[in-house]
């Protein structure tokens, strides 16, 4: 591979700037917005995006989850979330928090009111998304501590399977001095519903009722509701905040589905890799692992192991055949996930000692000179002879260069070849070189390569900017702006005023794309409104 053709480094970047007349068109410090910035593509937004939590009586709690979820494209940070109303608050965020795309938070919002009346509040979410702040309104009604005392105030249930249910205790209590009636009980939030009070019931002074709040989610996602309690002769609710989300069941797959360790030589081994992943909205525990068929094994599974939703376990599958012929076998992963008994087929065949030769073509590979930080290629070949051989992997000595183009493993007929590609990615200048290794069934593995390139450095590269010198009195220099791609603000780059009209910016990186504004200063360091935007892309077209 040949050096690169030299190209000039410079580039020169005129700006039009803005004639002030006068001190008109000056400002104290630089325009916060600098044109029209292309949307962001993180979106944030909340689930449920306002929380009611109705009658709370003072001097007591109730908690209600939310959560905030990206359903944009691109990665978005939360900074801050800012709680206005008096009583509210919230628990568990710790800033920053960064949000994939699809990735979601949950958190809780606390009302504690210290006096009787109606609240509202809200939640500002500051992000770098499309829409920050977003704002979760919150409403609430503090009441008196009256005759009726609710233990607990409020339910979190968590995650519930959908199709099945959780159940929590609550009991009510009659702290006043007289009889009292609980006449009604009532449900907001889909799935929730009680079992156990029998109304309208009658309660003494001190005396109480026990009863159970259920969930049974029927559907997938996040539910807050209210359980209400009337009291006869009651003017307010008792209401008790319920939080839960609806899952589906742990489930467990197995990537790959199937293993199969063709022409082992007998007397060796072949090991592959086999991944269990958690793709459903519980924890699973897998308890056992076991292996059946002749000459199969697993490694690195050490059990029990807890896999919460969407995280995965690796381990090691061995073939090492004690005699020719065919094998078959099973891995099977017992779990308390749905399915409890998780099976991945084996599949092996053994050869005898007839076994054939491995070369590669050329055994010298060179990739040539290649600019550091960008990656130049060269093929390379593997052929069989004597008889089929497999290939089970390759080992290279060196980060710089890497072997692309086999799925190991794979057999090779005698007589035929494979090709392969190898790619050098230099880091610094200068020779670089190392080996290539092929493991395999044949007599003489490893077969080795070397692999060889130079590192060439990146050209350095300058962009000279100049612009029209301001006509309006009293200017002193000017400040100089820059922007890297499309998005973002612009950031001062000269730390000296410049008195002329001209400027050369040499921290510039190859492959970039950068934005250039200039603005005027007069002798009371007032700042002109930028020149429009000029843009240099790195290199030249």
């Amino acid at each position: 591979m040949g050096r690169l053709r030299n190209r000039s480094n410079a580039f020169v970047v005129i700006l039009a700037l803005a004639t002030m007349v006068g001190c008109q068109g000056f400002s104290s410090s630089k325009p916060a917005s600098q044109g029209a910035q292309p949307p962001l593509t993180g979106t944030l937004t909340a689930t449920p995006p306002s929380v009611t939590f109705g009658n709370v009586q003072v001097g007591t709690s109730q908690t209600q989850s939310d959560t905030l979820s990206n359903t944009g494209g691109n990665t978005l940070t939360i900074s801050q979330a800012a709680v206005t109303g008096t009583g509210f608050s919230t628990t568990g965020l710790n800033f920053p928090v960064t949000l994939a795309p699809g990735q979601s938070v949950s958190f809780n919002l606390v009302f504690n009111p210290q006096s009787t009346g109606s609240a509202t509040g809200s939640l500002a979410v500051t992000n770098d998304g499309s829409n920050s702040p977003l704002n979760i309104a919150l409403s609430a009604t503090a009441v008196a501590a009256g005759s009726v005392a609710a233990s607990p105030t409020s339910f979190t249930f968590g995650n519930v399977q959908v199709n099945t249910s959780q159940t929590q205790t609550e009991t009510l209590k009659n702290s006043g001095s007289t009889n009292l009636t609980l006449s009604q009980a009532t449900f907001s939030g889909a799935g929730f519903s009680y079992t156990g009070l029998s109304l309208p019931l009658t309660l003494a002074p001190n005396q109480s009722t026990t009863f159970a709040v259920v969930f049974a989610p029927t559907a997938v996602g996040a539910v807050n509701g209210t359980l209400s309690i009337t009291v006869s002769g009651s003017t307010t609710t008792v209401d008790i905040a319920l939080s839960a989300a609806g899952v589906t069941p742990a489930t467990l797959t197995a990537t790959p589905a199937t293993l199969s360790f063709p022409g082992v030589q007998v007397g060796k081994s072949q090991a592959q890799t086999e991944t269990v992943q958690n793709t459903g909205g519980l924890s699973a525990t897998i308890s056992q692992g076991t292996v059946s068929g002749k000459g199969f094994s697993i490694s690195g599974l050490s059990t029990p192991v807890t896999l919460t939703p969407g995280q995965s376990t690796t381990f090691s599958v061995t073939f090492a055949p004690q005699s020719s012929g065919a094998s078959t076998g099973t891995v099977a992963i017992a779990s308390n996930a749905s399915n409890s008994n998780l099976v991945v087929s084996l599949s092996g065949s053994a050869t005898g000692s007839t076994q054939g030769q491995l070369s590669v073509s050329p055994t010298t590979i060179p990739v040539g000179s290649v600019t550091v930080g960008t990656s130049g290629t060269q093929t390379g070949s593997l052929s069989a002879t004597g008889a089929s051989v497999t290939v089970t992997g390759v080992t290279v000595g060196s980060s710089e260069f890497a072997i692309s183009g086999l799925t190991f493993p794979v057999t090779i007929p005698s007589g035929q070849s494979a090709g392969f590609t190898v790619t050098f990615t230099p880091q610094s200048s200068g020779l670089a070189s190392t080996s290539a290794s092929f493991a395999s069934s044949a007599t003489n593995s490893p077969a080795a390569a070397t692999l060889t390139g130079t590192g060439v450095a990146a050209p350095a590269y300058t962009v000279s900017l100049t612009w029209v010198a301001s006509t309006s009195p009293n200017v002193v220099g000017y400040n100089v702006y820059r922007r890297t791609g499309t998005t973002g603000s612009f950031t001062q780059i000269n730390t000296v005023r410049d008195g002329t009209t001209a400027y050369t910016d040499s921290s510039v990186t190859d492959g970039q794309t950068y934005y250039y504004e200039t603005t005027a200063v007069n002798s009371s360091n007032e700042e002109s409104a930028p020149s429009p935007a000029v843009s240099a892309k790195i290199p030249a077209p």
